[in-house]
């Protein structure tokens, strides 16, 4: 049976049931009222009345069922036709949501329901339309992603194939093709390493060994580290210790990579001739890290987006300047450690990001973090 049947008909069975108690009620609740009006009746028309009284009674009870036996069916009526139109309009609904879902399940996520009103049907319809707007979401993200991971890697492999021929045809020796070839592949294999993470720091599975780490110490690996590729390039980082002791709460490797990130993104981005800067600074509960380069900076509508996967704010710059998701590695990992990763631009200035990481004690037993 269909929706709107069903829906009918239990309203029609609520009817009858409704008009079955309203006559019985009305029969038991006439009846005290009918006894006093004819006993006031009998006393007014005096000793006949006592003769009357049977009469008075029965024609009573006579005038209010054939009241009911009236009014009942025009009752029913208009019963039904409310009944009809309530089930029409919960049934014009569902099949609504009905052709909305459908067209959903068969990929047309720019599906959406009217949303007027402001009952459940209303509210049902704003969920289904969040939820298509959701799953547009994530089809788009995976069709760029898709796009984006084959542009990627279409470089390193047709790089890899030309040094291949070349070394085929003669043109370069087997041994130079090999340690470009080798490079090319280190590229992909980045590039595959860091899809890994994203996933799975998007995912929350990602694996995290917190402990109290000295933020001296944080910054002499960072520094240690990246001495040599700032050099290479001819740009500057500096390096400015705290005046004193802080401890934070972090995974002491991932946090070394979400520095290397933003770090490595500074230098990208840094003429050659200027300079980077690395120091921290301290607020309630939290020790933070800035990264500052003198780069050209990030236009304000490009401030959130830097940290989508693969997303370049200069569309000119080559590819495989990095993996493209540096950022939105660094910005999950700090995340997952209870923290943050921010950035602050104004072209042409440079840009500042700002990775926020709890705060601890540093005590002879468990260290633990400062609320």
């Amino acid at each position: 049976m269909k929706l709107f049947a069903r829906l009918l008909l239990h309203h029609l069975v609520v009817v009858v049931i409704m008009g079955a108690v309203l006559i019985s009620a009305a029969e038991l609740a006439a009846l005290p009222f009918i006894r006093h009006h004819v006993e006031e009746m009998a006393a007014m028309i005096g000793p006949e009345g006592e003769s009357l009284r049977t009469d008075l009674a029965a024609g009573m009870r006579a005038t209010l069922t054939r009241a009911l036996i009236v009014a009942l069916p025009v009752a029913l009526i208009v019963a039904t036709l409310t009944a009809w139109v309530a089930a029409r309009r919960v049934t014009a609904s569902v099949r609504v949501l009905q052709a909305g879902s459908g067209a959903i399940a068969s990929g047309e996520y720019a599906r959406r329901l009217p949303t007027a009103g402001h009952d459940e049907l209303a509210d049902l319809a704003r969920s289904f339309n969040m939820m298509a707007t959701t799953l547009q979401r994530v089809e788009e993200s995976r069709v760029e992603l898709i796009g984006n991971v084959g542009h990627e890697l279409r470089t390193p492999v047709a790089a890899a194939r030309g040094y291949a021929e070349a070394a085929e045809d003669g043109i370069f020796p087997t041994s130079q093709a090999i340690t470009s070839i080798q490079r090319e592949l280190a590229v992909m294999e980045r590039l595959v390493e860091d899809l890994t993470v994203v996933s799975r720091v998007e995912a929350g599975q990602v694996d995290l060994h917190p402990r109290a780490v000295a933020v001296d110490e944080v910054l002499r690996q960072a520094q240690e580290r990246y001495e040599l590729p700032f050099e290479s390039r001819q740009v500057t980082l500096q390096v400015t210790y705290p005046d004193s002791p802080l401890w934070v709460w972090i995974d002491p490797e991932r946090g070394q990579q979400i520095l290397a990130n933003l770090l490595g993104n500074a230098l990208r981005h840094t003429p050659e001739g200027r300079g980077v800067q690395l120091r921290v600074t301290v607020q309630p509960g939290q020790v933070i890290f800035l990264v500052e380069d003198s780069g050209t900076g990030i236009a304000p509508e490009h401030t959130e987006r830097v940290f989508e996967r693969f997303f370049r704010a200069d569309a000119s710059r080559r590819r495989g300047e990095g993996s493209g998701v540096g950022l939105t590695i660094a910005r999950g990992l700090a995340r997952a450690m209870q923290g943050d990763v921010q950035v602050v631009s104004t072209t042409p200035q440079g840009s500042t990001f700002c990775w926020m990481a709890p705060l601890t004690k540093q005590t002879t037993g468990a260290p633990h973090p400062v609320a």
